[in-house]
């Protein structure tokens, strides 16, 4: 079969690999759409021995299931399904309690991660990681599997502050926080202000439900601190869906004292907090910050359930699986807006 693998560091390449069968307690899926996250840029990037190679890559993976291996009830050839990508240990006291993406045993990992994802005809899952669709369309059913899971356990974390009428800032309108505009529009009652450097993101944004846009740069912080007032007021919760220093920096600026800044983009940006009554502060008082990682499998099927019923649409730019490292290089140069999916 055909398969997009990480054959050394920095390197990806399409190959023919054998096809993979079901063992025990796991389901073969004939891969339907894949979507292309960010974080497979840096597993691009990792140093050598950080992630296997060779390794399909993947992790945004719906299709349908092909076979199932010895053990496996509840479904059965041509079933669609999206995959979870997270495998804990499932005996911690995080796994225990359903918060894999929490889990105290196994390190960073899952499908696409530390074993063969979905960049391929076939991939093979534990039958656990399936989660049914009905009739939602492949191509979004894939990228909910991490776009849309991650923004909406990030929004699940700080659901206790997203009161009506309060402000909630959403810095990077790419891939996961285009969902997260529409997430806490589905969801809540919150005032959203979406930031994003491109004028195209931003439209993009006011579709999906943002009542204010700002361009990012140098006035970004001070364009939304006369929306949201000065401090110690603010913004209610920031989700930072970039992670570079700028956009943390408007992020600890704009937050109030109290508020809660979720940090999800993984753009390798430090935030400084000093435990000082500083002027202007490091970090507001009272502030919290976060670091969400992925989601629970039940937050899956709830972000499964707002894409059937028409609240939550992934905007796709679909690529055939040979065309999946020119996919990847336009993510790299910011040309991608919305979710990248491949389609094998």
């Amino acid at each position: 079969m055909r398969a997009v693998r990480l054959t050394a560091p920095g390197v990806l390449e399409q190959v023919e690999i054998p096809s993979p069968t079901a063992g025990p307690g796991e389901v073969l899926l004939a891969v339907a759409a894949v979507g292309a996250c960010h974080s497979d840029l840096h597993i691009l990037d990792a140093p050598a021995g950080f992630f296997p190679t060779p390794m399909t890559l993947g992790h945004e993976t719906a299709g349908m299931v092909e076979t199932v291996g010895a053990g496996v009830t509840g479904w059965s050839p041509g079933d669609r399904a999206a995959v979870y990508g997270i495998i804990g240990c499932g005996t911690c006291r995080a796994c225990l309690r359903g918060l894999e993406n929490q889990c105290r045993r196994v390190p960073l990992g899952g499908i696409g991660l530390s074993r063969d994802g979905g960049l391929a005809d076939y991939v093979v899952v534990p039958a656990s990681r399936l989660l049914p669709i009905g009739d939602l369309d492949l191509t979004q059913a894939a990228p909910l599997t991490d776009a849309g899971l991650t923004p909406y356990h990030a929004v699940e974390v700080a659901r206790p502050a997203l009161r009506p009428g309060t402000w909630c800032v959403v810095i990077g309108i790419g891939g996961l926080g285009h969902m997260a505009v529409q997430i806490l529009a589905a969801t809540t009652a919150v005032r959203i202000i979406a930031v994003d450097t491109s004028m195209a993101a931003l439209d993009l944004a006011t579709r999906m439900g943002a009542h204010h846009v700002v361009q990012a740069g140098p006035e970004a912080a001070e364009t939304i601190r006369a929306i949201v007032g000065p401090a110690p007021d603010g913004a209610d919760v920031v989700i930072d869906c970039v992670g570079v220093d700028a956009t943390l920096t408007t992020a600890r600026t704009v937050v109030s004292t109290g508020g809660r800044l979720l940090l999800v983009g993984l753009g390798g940006g430090t935030l400084p907090v000093r435990p000082v009554a500083d002027e202007p502060p490091t970090m507001p008082l009272e502030t919290s910050v976060e670091v969400p990682f992925w989601g629970t499998r039940a937050e899956l099927q709830e972000v499964i359930a707002l894409g059937q019923l028409g609240l939550l649409t992934a905007d796709v730019q679909t690529f055939p699986l040979e065309r999946a490292p020119e996919a990847y290089d336009l993510l790299r140069r910011g040309e991608i807006h919305g979710r990248a999916v491949i389609v094998p």
